[in-house]
This record gives C-alpha cells, sequence and structure tokens, in this order.
C-alpha cells in the first residue's frame, strides 16, 4: 500500500503505518493525520513530536500508559493523562499519534 504526499509514493502498511521511518517528514503526518480526521494543532504536535523524540532514545513506540506517564513527566500533569490525550487523538494516543509521527504500532497495541 501507499500514501501519495506531494507526488511522491510513500509505502505503508495496511494499517497505515510508514513502512520505512525515515520517510517521515511534516508533510506525511499532516497527510496521515488527514487519513485519520485530523486537524493539527500545536498541542498535536507536542505529542508527535515527543513521541519521535522517545522513539529515537528507546527504539520503541510506547503503550499508552508509558506514554501518559512520560508525557506528564515532560510536559505537565495538566498533558499527562488519558483524557486529555483522547480529546486530541480519539482513535488512541499510542496507536493514532504514533501513526501520525511516523513510528511502527506500540506494542500491546490492537
Amino acid at each position: 500500500m501507499a500514501l501519495e504526499v506531494n507526488g511522491k509514493s510513500i509505502a505503508v502498511d495496511e494499517e497505515g503505518y510508514l513502512e520505512n521511518r525515515d520517510d517521515w517528514n511534516m508533510d506525511i503526518a499532516k497527510a496521515i493525520a488527514k487519513e485519520e480526521g485530523l486537524d493539527m494543532t500545536d498541542a498535536h504536535w507536542e505529542v508527535v513530536n515527543f513521541l519521535r523524540e522517545y522513539y529515537d532514545e528507546y527504539q520503541i513506540a510506547p503503550a499508552v500508559r508509558v506514554l501518559t506517564k512520560s508525557i506528564g513527566k515532560k510536559l505537565g500533569k495538566d498533558k499527562g493523562n488519558s483524557k486529555y490525550l483522547y480529546e486530541l487523538f480519539p482513535y488512541g494516543p499510542a496507536k493514532q499519534a504514533c501513526k501520525i509521527a511516523g513510528l511502527p504500532k506500540p506494542t500491546g497495541c490492537v
């Protein structure tokens, strides 16, 4: 499968996750977000950028519990809670945000 972005064909798996993490850029993230029905705000980008940094450091996409805790530590308690994250990413903060961030599906996500 592929995602068309700026005239380029980007390989994605059957669930829409990037096949090659190095293909990722802001335009691709916006295209994936649009397919997910999301308008990216600064709050969305904050989570996406956090996930990319987390992945660079640990080489794994965090499950939602780990994501919530880690965001709370870095961005503050008001953002480190499930309610806030589900408002941003209604189809699952870990799963949906990782897809937009160009990361593999988090372990433990169905």
